[in-house]
């Protein structure tokens, strides 16, 4: 693999990687704080680890159509 479709592909692994990475410390993050509940329902519960999964999830599958495009238009 040569030129931009490395680049292309380097960089959808960097964003799948980033996207995994914050999908594991939203759910960390969670475990740690519903030890306590005033804590966990003051940082805003439930909705904050949706809201932090969701945008993580969307980078991960971001991260997944660069590399699929560049695998695709390689030249």
């Amino acid at each position: 693999m040569f030129g931009q479709a490395a680049g292309g592909l380097g960089l959808g692994l960097l964003a799948v990687l980033i996207g995994a990475a914050g999908i594991a410390a939203a759910l960390r993050t969670r475990r740690r704080r519903a030890m306590n509940a005033n804590s966990y329902g003051a940082s805003g519960g439930i909705v904050f680890t949706v809201v932090q999964i969701g945008c993580s999830g969307l980078m991960l599958l971001g991260g997944l159509g660069l590399m699929t495009l560049a695998i695709i238009f390689r030249r």
